[in-house]
């Protein structure tokens, strides 16, 4: 019994701690209001502060219990779509406020040509998760 109670006592401190680190890299990083500056919806902030919390939630949850969902082909696209759009617009928001691009074209000597290297980044994502697709999955 006692044995049940530590690792219900770790398992809840240790999210704890991840959660509250998440939480302090969101906000003193200022991500998210960021993203909806970039994205030209400042007025639905909160509703991007709840998907977050709702899909860190559900990620535990998912992560825990391990589902097995029965969901057709078709969906499966827009849903991995809409992923992809979320995620690509989290790490730009995030590169934004840590001014990662303007650094790295400095050290690469593109400093007036940052469109150039955008491109490359995502031209260069497109192309590997197609290669990953097609000879990884469908291999």
């Amino acid at each position: 019994m006692i044995s049940i109670l530590a690792i219900i006592f770790l398992g809840v401190a240790s999210g704890l701690a991840v959660g509250s680190g998440f939480v302090a890299f969101l906000t003193v990083l200022g991500v998210i209001p960021r993203l909806t500056q970039l994205s030209k919806t400042m007025k639905m902030i909160q509703q991007y502060e709840w998907a977050v919390v709702l899909g860190a939630l559900t990620g535990v949850g998912a992560s825990l219990r391990d589902p097995v969902l029965h969901i057709p082909s078709f969906p499966l696209i827009f849903l991995g779509i809409t992923g992809g759009i979320f995620y690509g617009m989290l790490a730009a928001a995030l590169t934004e406020v840590l001014n990662v691009f303007p650094i790295l074209a400095k050290r690469i000597r593109l400093d007036g040509e940052i469109a150039i290297l955008i491109m490359a980044i995502v031209l260069g994502k497109i192309f590997g998760s197609i290669f990953q697709w097609v000879y990884f999955v469908h291999h």
